[in-house]
C-alpha cells in the first residue's frame, strides 16, 4: 500500500470514528440498537462489542470500567489521538515517519510467535465479552 493511500484510509477510519463516538455522546440511542453485524446476527458479542462505550467511560475519566468493559477502548482512544496527528505532521513536514513504523510494526507482527498470542488475546477477550453478557 502508498504512503498517501495508507494516510487517506486511516484519517477517513479516524474521522468516521470521531464522528461516530460523537454521535454516541450526544444522543440518546434505544437499548435495541446495534451496530455490531455478529451480535445482530447471533446474539452473542463480537470482540470488539462494548469498544465505544469503553472509550466514553475513558474520556470520562472512568479508567478501571473501560478496561472491564473492553480493554480495545484504551486501543482505540491512543489510536485515534496519536495517528492523525502523526500522520498530518507527516504531511505537512513533508516526511514518511508514520509510515516507515507502520511497515515495520506490520512486518513484526507477521511473525507467527506474536501473531499467536495476539490472536490468544483477542479470543480471551471475545470470551470475556460472552462472559459479561455485552
Amino acid at each position: 500500500m502508498t504512503r498517501n493511500k495508507l494516510y487517506f484510509l486511516l484519517l477517513i477510519a479516524c474521522l468516521a470514528g470521531f464522528i461516530y463516538l460523537f454521535y454516541n455522546i450526544h444522543t440518546l440511542q434505544s437499548q435495541t440498537f446495534r451496530v455490531c453485524i455478529i451480535k445482530n446476527l447471533t446474539g452473542y458479542p463480537c470482540p470488539s462489542c462494548g469498544t465505544t462505550r469503553a472509550v466514553t467511560l475513558l474520556l470520562k475519566g472512568r479508567i478501571i470500567e473501560s478496561l472491564l468493559l473492553n480493554p480495545f477502548g484504551i486501543i482505540v482512544t491512543i489510536i485515534m489521538t496519536i495517528f492523525p496527528i502523526w500522520i498530518l505532521t507527516d504531511f505537512f513536514l513533508k516526511k514518511e515517519t508514520f509510515y516507515f513504523w507502520y511497515k515495520k510494526a506490520e512486518g513484526t507482527i507477521r511473525k507467527p510467535w506474536l501473531a499467536s498470542i495476539l490472536i490468544v488475546l483477542v479470543l480471551l477477550n471475545w470470551i470475556w465479552n460472552i462472559y459479561k453478557h455485552l
